[in-house]
């Protein structure tokens, strides 16, 4: 007897394909898709009707189309909708164990902010507005007061990212002109965004001093002449020179650069404003204490050790940041009311810093003790190993979180989690695992080391979003 026809429909035999005429046309799979057309309109179901069609026809051409996939049009035509209105941008899940995660969206938003965005975002605002005087007024003078109360400063203003604070700093205080920096700090950080880059965009000229590793305050002496505009300071946050070194302070560089009538610019990046040190971290610069030292220009980051939107506030004197406030391309750097409005409401936090702990996500995530999350990881355990047998092992193990962000790269902060292992000890197993863990309706990040996924549970505020998903993976994992 003869074997039925057969072709292959996603890698497996199926009998009896449909032809193309079999397709129905575009106006009948809309009607019948009548209610879809109505939730969504016509215009997004038709377009993605005919990718659909298309698709189908092409398969039932090279007869590898299942006569059950055209009775299953209107389902599969709902799901595509749904799937292309989905976002792109996504919550996930981050047990990587770096707590303030750049390509994970680093700090997360204290609830204040939250609240404070929202209440903004429905309702027109005083953005531009002086209520007082009933006029135009400045979106800088809603932030400076504080900025200026939290660090010190005489003057403040903020733009869209430190980056930008540099760049914009650099700019108008030394475009055209020459800016001193020490070799030591000409650093690079993420998407290869140089500083020697940085002053040719600025439109400065770079002068080097000092060698890699040592760097003296005769160096920047000599180093000056009647063309230089400014010397800067770069906190080299993402990495650490060791042993036979030397650098110039703030507060010793300071009289060097005001005996020549010169500002000095410090760029700190990771933007702590509380000494971290009170809570057994190791301590960072503060802008304060830059300020306190003589430096006329501060900048750093919102949305790294600070706790905020993404943001570069400068701080200093008024000479200083009122130069950088009236140079033309403030405007284009300045920060929009989205992350203005979520900026000011984390820096009012730092107004009562007994409750920062409390109140703000990243310093909880970084003091949470390394027995609080071994409970976890333990409470955790038996679920997740019920959940990924028998293809994979599950135990609980310490582990070392860090800071993240280019923050004090090379200081650990004692962790615990899980670490699961591949059965046969394959690493294509262990890789699918990790691709099923993404694919979750809210994706979890880990990490694999020693051919082992592991999942940190410092930043694991609600566990329920973890085990919530676990019949999930195990479907997936099937």
């Amino acid at each position: 007897m003869a074997a039925p026809e057969e072709s292959v429909v996603h890698g497996s035999k199926a009998q009896d394909p449909a032809a193309p005429k079999d397709l129905p046309a575009l106006d009948k799979l809309l009607r019948d898709c009548a209610p879809l057309v109505a939730e969504h309109g016509h215009t997004l179901v038709a377009r993605e009707a005919r990718v659909l069609l298309d698709t189908l026809r092409t398969r039932a051409v090279a007869g590898g189309l299942p006569r059950s996939d055209i009775d299953a049009l209107p389902q599969t035509l709902a799901a595509q909708v749904h799937d292309r209105l989905q976002p792109k941008l996504r919550a996930v899940l981050n047990l990587t164990g770096t707590v303030i995660h750049t390509n994970l969206g680093r700090s997360l938003l204290a609830d204040a902010a939250l609240q404070q965005v929202l209440a903004l975002m429905v309702s027109p605002n005083n953005l531009e507005f002086d209520l007082q005087a009933g006029g135009r007024g400045d979106r800088d003078d809603l932030i400076e007061s504080l900025l200026c109360e939290l660090t010190g400063a005489e003057a403040a203003t903020v733009v869209n990212n430190n980056a930008a604070a540099v760049l914009l700093g650099i700019a108008a205080l030394a475009g055209g002109k020459e800016a001193i920096v020490s070799r030591g700090e000409l650093v690079e950080i993420g998407g290869a965004f140089r500083m020697p880059d940085v002053m040719a965009a600025a439109g400065a000229t770079l002068v080097e001093v000092g060698t890699t590793n040592r760097t003296h305050p005769r160096d920047y002496e000599g180093a000056i002449t009647p063309r230089t505009g400014l010397i800067v300071k770069v906190h080299t946050s993402n990495y650490q020179v060791q042993g036979f070194t030397a650098a110039v302070d703030e507060a010793t560089l300071a009289p060097i650069a005001h005996a020549a009538n010169l500002p000095l610019m410090t760029d700190l990046g990771s933007g702590a404003l509380v000494d971290l040190s009170q809570w057994g971290l190791p301590a960072e610069p503060l802008p304060q204490a830059m300020l306190a030292a003589g430096c006329d220009v501060v900048t750093f980051s919102g949305d790294k050790l600070l706790g905020g939107p993404q943001a570069g506030l400068i701080v200093g004197s008024k000479a200083a940041v009122g130069r950088i406030r009236k140079f033309p391309m403030k405007r284009a750097l300045r920060l929009s009311k989205l992350p203005f409005a979520a900026l000011e409401a984390t820096l009012r936090l730092y107004l009562r810093p007994e409750r920062l702990v409390q109140d703000l996500p990243t310093l909880r995530h970084l003091t949470r003790s390394q027995a609080h999350i071994a409970e976890l990881a333990q409470r955790l355990l038996p679920a997740v190993a019920a959940a990924v047998a028998p293809r994979y092992t599950v135990e609980t193990v310490a582990l070392q979180s860090q800071i993240g962000s280019g923050s004090l790269p090379v200081e650990r902060l004692p962790s615990a989690g899980l670490a699961i292992s591949a059965a046969d000890g394959r690493g294509r197993t262990l890789e699918a695992l990790a691709v099923a863990l993404r694919g979750l309706p809210r994706p979890v990040i880990g990490r694999v080391n020693d051919n082992r996924l592991l999942l940190d549970l410092r930043c694991l505020d609600e566990p329920a979003l973890l085990t919530g998903q676990l019949a999930a993976l195990t479907e997936a994992l099937a």
